[in-house]
């Protein structure tokens, strides 16, 4: 069974799930609110909401007669934490890389600045 970053992910690969999940970060809506801007039958809305729903991204109440879809914003902690912690690592490697390049460069200037001397010299 895949983990639930795994499922988020993959949920969140569909450009209809992307769409659904903003819309529901303004507002809870129904399955027939979510379905109205699609070209695609109430069912077919509904099998992205199960996908979005077996990832944890949503869950359905009940409200008396409605049955709203409610993002969960507490998803995206995991998924901020699991960017952030390859944000550090990627940023730590480029600031290894600027410091090797201030290296190379400082090396390079002293050769010239020997190389500068030593030709005055000659002349």
């Amino acid at each position: 069974m895949a983990d639930q970053l795994t499922k988020v992910f993959a949920a969140l690969a569909d450009p209809t799930r992307r769409d659904m999940v903003a819309r529901l970060s303004i507002a809870d809506a129904t399955v027939n609110e979510l379905a109205e801007p699609y070209e695609v039958s109430v069912q077919a809305v509904s099998k992205h909401l199960k996908v979005l729903e077996d990832s944890g991204l949503v869950t359905r109440t009940r409200d008396a007669q409605r049955r709203p879809v409610h993002l969960e914003g507490n998803v995206f902690d995991l998924m901020t934490k699991w960017i952030e912690r390859y944000q550090r690592q990627a940023e730590d490697r480029y600031q290894r890389l600027d410091a090797v390049l201030d290296e190379m460069n400082a090396d390079e200037d002293t050769e010239d600045t020997i190389s500068n001397t030593t030709s005055r010299k000659e002349a």
